[in-house]
């Protein structure tokens, strides 16, 4: 069976432009209609513009914003697969496990420790080739976003939904994520599996030491990124448009500070690195670099490695649609209507 995917998803989002377009098109109508309004009396005015015709203006507008759908589509480039392959890679299985905590909302890393550590990730992915690349969230409990995939577009549309309201339980379990880690790779040699955990640290679901040394005797290698601020941080509540900040039981407003002691020991126990992420760099970058020494597994991949161009359909429609623009007149048509079959001019008649 054939799949379908746009070779430039990225192009879609001009679509969003549609909804612009029709907000315009409501205001510049109810502009022009106000000033009919107050030129004279609305049957008068329409008697000294007998050709004026609201319905064609309309139509024409329909049809040249669907023209414009279609355009979006064409330079989207779908496509089609059309030859199925098995393909031998090398490369290494990567696991992120990104902390979703409340905690992660603190904003001493600019926008917030989540957002800035997302925005890591999205850019890391952009730069793999051959590795695969899996995600898990985690809080009181680990979750998996996505298993291991070489399917990098689906990798960051997954990424873009990662928050603290994706986890039923709030806290932040180190350890349970390592666990979940280990038992997401796939069946591969030890040496091709690294994990990175990115996180503030503050653990206090779990013992993630002793999650880390099952993963040492495993051969799995843990990097840890801790992000935030040792001094401490208020953790920022939107609340219907309102910036608060989270407090405890008592009323005082709760500070989240980085634990990198639990963090450095972790990547220590596992042969891995430990980096303090900072407003310019997460450390993603040198954590990679690391990764990309480490032994390279070949890896076996079914995916199609031929995709047929599908751009003929939303072109043909576009020139029709652009056609028809051409030919309807903004006003209406003298001859038909002397004819009796303008359509924007019939009125209702009985049988």
């Amino acid at each position: 069976m054939d799949t379908f995917r746009f070779a430039k998803p990225d192009m879609l989002y001009l679509l969003l432009l549609v909804l612009v377009l029709v907000v315009l098109w409501i205001l510049g109508n109810r502009r022009r209609r106000l000033a009919r309004e107050r030129f004279g009396d609305t049957e008068l005015v329409a008697r000294l513009s007998p050709d004026y015709s609201s319905i064609r203006l309309t139509l024409k507008f329909i049809i040249r914003l669907t023209a414009f759908i279609f355009a979006v589509l064409l330079i989207a480039r779908p496509q089609f697969g059309s030859r199925l392959e098995e393909v031998k890679r090398e490369g290494v299985e990567v696991i992120i496990a990104l902390d979703v905590s409340n905690s992660m909302l603190a904003a001493d890393i600019s926008p917030t420790r989540l957002e800035r550590a997302k925005q890591a990730i999205a850019q890391l992915v952009d730069q793999l080739r051959e590795d695969r690349i899996g995600l898990i969230l985690f809080a009181g409990d680990a979750y998996t976003q996505i298993p291991v995939t070489n399917d990098y577009l689906s990798a960051k549309m997954f990424l873009e939904n990662a928050g603290p309201d994706v986890v039923s339980k709030q806290g932040t379990a180190i350890g349970t994520a390592i666990d979940l880690g280990m038992r997401s790779f796939s069946p591969a040699s030890d040496k091709s599996k690294a994990l990175i955990i990115i996180t503030d640290g503050e653990n206090h679901e779990d013992d993630a030491i002793t999650a880390a040394r099952a993963a040492a005797e495993k051969g799995v290698v843990i990097h840890t990124i801790g992000i935030g601020s040792p001094s401490g941080s208020p953790i920022q509540l939107n609340t219907g448009g309102k910036t608060e900040y989270l407090k405890d039981q008592d009323g005082n407003t709760v500070i989240t500070k980085l634990d990198e002691k639990v963090l450095q020991e972790i990547a220590s126990l596992t042969g891995g690195r430990y980096v303090r992420a900072n407003n310019t760099s997460l450390g993603l970058n040198e954590i990679y670099n690391d990764i990309g020494r480490m032994k390279k597994t070949e890896i076996n991949a079914v995916m199609y490695t031929e995709y047929n161009e599908q751009f003929l359909i939303p072109a043909v429609i576009m020139f029709i649609l652009l056609l028809a623009d051409i030919l309807i007149m903004d006003r209406k048509n003298h001859i038909l209507r002397r004819l009796g079959i303008d359509q924007t001019n019939v009125k209702g008649k009985g049988r």
